[in-house]
């Protein structure tokens, strides 16, 4: 039986059965171009590579002219755990009781599934011309480093004078259900190394050594316990979490030459990242001075915080919301880093999706009924755009 590409739930179901655990394409990409080349998508594939890491297939494809509203989601998914921890096979897409069992069921492929049945019945409404222009952007990077996925698809769109005016990030956005929350922004994500250098030594002539952990413990101690700032209008406060100590040491009777620690940081618009870098360096340097403590501090991550203040893009996903719900969303700007952190740079760019409950988890599984509610707030949200665009 030929696949109903208006129907989200077997979308979702002909995507699960992709296995695209990352960076592995599994099928996934080459089905959703498969269904919009039919449609009348203009579709590029790309694999983009960089030294260490793997290749990734990623996908671009563009309908129409005028503003473009593009839809970025991945199909890419963590690896299902133990297999037979699931009731049902990961990547069998069953559906039990109402309710459709699989690895991505929810991030994000359910999501992924519900925004090509809403394209596909706009254009048997517009006749395949939509009144502005409708665009995929689907990387296979998302859940893996997100380096060679949709930051350098956006590259390659600059680079071909391809313009978005507008992007819909399907993550799943709602803590409980379908209604809760829209995402208008999200905080920055920095990570920090610290190495504290000490001379090594024998544990009972500490004098002739120079011990780094107690001078690492207490740069963390003040990098943990120092406030940042006590939130903004649309921001929680920022938090700083030491995640790894590390002492490269197996001996107990043996002082270690070296000590370090990781830190991550969820911050808010109250900062920048260079004033955030100089801030923390800043609390290292005090620190280190009560201890003379020698120590080396390097920061990496991506993604500065972001903010789509409310106006008309907002509005309609509000309003489309509230169409088929009966719920106004919360406007929020919370939890972790998605790839909204790269598009926000091109245009302007919020995050509505499936029910967050089970992302990640065993026997990760969505409503039938969701994605079909989906479907149409997303109906309505394509709709509402061009209708104002």
């Amino acid at each position: 039986m030929p696949l109903d590409v208006k129907d989200p739930v077997a979308l979702t179901q002909a995507l699960i059965r992709c296995p695209s655990v990352t960076p592995h394409e599994g099928g996934a990409l080459t089905l959703l171009q498969d269904i919009l080349q039919q449609r009348g998508f203009t579709c590029h594939r790309m694999t983009f590579s960089d030294e260490g890491t793997p290749d990734v297939e990623n996908l671009y494809a563009r309908i129409g002219s005028g503003p473009n509203l593009c839809f970025a989601g991945h199909t890419d998914v963590v690896p299902p755990g133990h297999l037979d921890a699931w009731t049902v096979p990961p990547f069998a897409a069953e559906i039990r009781n109402g309710t459709l069992y699989g690895r991505g069921a929810v991030d994000m492929k359910g999501g992924v599934a519900c925004f090509l049945a809403a394209a596909m019945r706009h254009l048997d409404r517009t006749s395949g011309k939509p009144a502005g222009a409708l665009s995929f952007l689907i990387t296979g990077d998302e859940e893996g480093p997100s380096i060679n996925g949709t930051a350098k698809v956006l590259d390659w769109l600059r680079q071909k004078d391809e313009k978005l005016d507008a992007c819909l990030v399907g993550e799943p956005s709602n803590p409980e259900a379908l209604g809760d929350e829209i995402k208008i922004g999200r905080r920055g994500s920095l990570n920090g190394h610290i190495v504290v250098h000490g001379r090594q030594g024998h544990a009972a002539y500490p004098q002739k050594a120079d011990n780094p952990v107690p001078k690492l413990a207490r740069i963390i101690d003040r990098l943990s316990t120092t406030v940042l700032d006590g939130g903004t209008a649309n921001f929680e406060p920022s938090r700083l979490v030491v995640t790894i100590i590390s002492v490269p040491n197996t001996a107990t009777n043996v002082i270690p030459g070296r000590a370090e620690a990781h830190f991550n940081v969820r911050y808010n618009d109250a900062w920048t990242r260079p004033r955030l870098e100089t801030h923390l360096k800043g609390i290292c340097e005090t620190a280190a001075a009560e201890t003379a403590a020698q120590f080396d501090l390097s920061y990496f991550g991506t993604g500065d915080v972001f903010l789509t203040k409310p106006g008309p893009l907002v509005e309609t996903m509000v309003a489309a919301v509230a169409g088929e719900t009966g719920r106004r969303p919360a406007l929020t700007t919370g939890g972790g880093t998605s790839d909204a952190r790269f598009i926000k740079d091109h245009c302007p760019v919020i995050e509505f999706g499936l029910v967050n409950k089970t992302i990640h988890q065993i026997d990760e599984h969505v409503s039938v009924a969701d994605l079909e509610t989906l479907t149409r707030i997303y109906e309505r949200f394509i709709e509402g755009y061009f209708a104002s665009a």
